[in-house]
């Protein structure tokens, strides 16, 4: 007697639904992240590891030596600085703070399932330079000499970038990176350019890049030194001032020389004369005075010249004041309406002369009363022979006769009398 053989069916309807649901389970993944972090020195470092579709496994994290900081929401490590932000069944969120250099690792985020999961977050502690410091090689610079400067950023990490600007112009530089004991790089960067006599008080900037830091610069302005041409304006007094009884002779310069004198051609500079900076002072004028004042500005490429002519004219004495001004490494002709004083040893000898005024108001004068006069006789004339017309020849001869018999009757009576 046999039993009836059963067969098992291979086709879908042999899969329960029990076994469906485990196939659900099983293909959905649980995906675990985190990210790297870059923190400066002394800062907080965020670690979040994060787990997506989550089946309640358990999330821990891990620091570069394998010690458990955090297991769920407790922490196995006695390190106060690292503290819980946030624990839920997708995330663990740590912090770390007042972060050193030997914070820096690798962290693993570890998720236990089968087989476990992990994800890395590697933290970078960054370290900013030290101020960043400019030196020069000349402090004082010459017209048309090269020079070079050097600007160091210490201490940092990674290593910084230098930048050079010349006022706005970029220059480029040559930089030197070293990796010292403690792991720190130091940059250094050298410049060499020439400079020209527009480059005076420009600024000379060294700029640093740094992920810890934007922007970190250093100044060192420029000062170049060129020859000094003084230019002479002509001599005019000023608005205001004709009948002062001193002169200033005024010297300005840019930039100003070193050392500024004064000196008489010929002659000793009066001995109440007094100079101020570049000014030179007289009072209480009088034609001993007039002459020929010398300027000498001097750097330590040389020295210039020039003479300013000074007048007095009669009394009160006037203000006679001589303007003028330098420039850097300019001629003379080249300042619109420079005109250099004459170089005489007395400027008295070739002074102009005054004009006698009254006698010329006399003069004027005695034309306008004999004017005056002659229009009065003329007047007089015309008025006597107003309304006279013409007289023929036999009346002007009656006239005159009768003119002739007045002056024989006259003589008559005067014979007449002396012979009585």
């Amino acid at each position: 007697m046999g039993f009836p053989r059963r067969h098992a069916s291979s086709g879908p309807s042999a899969v329960t639904p029990a076994f469906l649901c485990f196939l659900c389970r099983t293909v959905v993944s649980q995906n675990l992240v985190t990210d790297d972090v870059a923190v400066v020195e002394g800062e907080t470092a965020i670690i979040s590891c994060r787990v997506k579709n989550n089946d309640d496994s358990v999330i821990q994290l891990l620091n570069p030596n394998r010690q458990t900081i955090y297991f769920r929401d407790m922490r196995p490590l006695k390190d106060g600085r690292f503290q819980l932000v946030n624990f839920s069944d997708n995330e663990l969120r740590v912090s770390l703070s007042n972060v050193s250099l030997s914070d820096e690792g690798r962290y693993v985020c570890q998720l236990y399932t089968d087989p476990p999961q992990e994800a890395y977050a590697d933290i970078t502690v960054l370290i900013p330079p030290g101020n960043p410091v400019i030196e020069a090689k000349d402090e004082v610079l010459s017209e048309g000499n090269e020079t070079e400067m050097t600007c160091t950023a210490m201490s940092s990490k990674p290593a910084a970038t230098i930048r050079w600007m010349k006022g706005d112009k970029e220059l480029s530089g040559k930089p030197k990176v070293e990796l010292t004991y403690d792991k720190m790089y130091t940059v250094t960067s050298r410049v060499t350019f020439t400079v020209s006599k527009e480059d005076d008080g420009v600024p000379v900037t060294c700029i640093v890049d740094h992920p810890a830091v934007k922007d970190f610069r250093a100044r060192k302005n420029l000062e170049v030194q060129c020859e000094y041409r003084i230019i002479d304006f002509p001599a005019i007094p000023p608005p205001g001032q004709a009948n002062a009884d001193s002169a200033v002779i005024d010297f300005t310069a840019v930039p100003l020389p070193q050392r500024v004198s004064w000196q008489k051609v010929d002659d000793d500079v009066p001995s109440h004369a007094v100079i101020i900076g570049g000014d030179l002072y007289i009072e209480n004028l009088n034609k001993s005075y007039n002459g020929t004042y010398r300027c000498v500005a001097s750097n330590p490429l040389g020295e210039s010249f020039d003479d300013y002519v000074l007048y007095v004219y009669g009394k009160p004495p006037t203000l006679c004041s001589v303007y003028h001004t330098s420039t850097c490494c300019r001629d003379a002709d080249t300042v619109p309406g420079a005109e250099p004083a004459a170089h005489d040893s007395r400027a008295g000898e070739g002074a102009p002369r005054t004009v006698d005024h009254a006698v010329i108001g006399g003069v004027v004068a005695v034309v306008v009363f004999a004017m005056l006069c002659l229009l009065i006789v003329l007047g007089r004339y015309f008025a006597r022979h107003k309304g006279r017309g013409p007289e023929n020849k036999g009346q002007i001869i009656h006239r005159r006769a009768a003119r002739v018999q007045t002056a024989h009757n006259f003589s008559s009576v005067v014979e007449t009398y002396e012979s009585n």
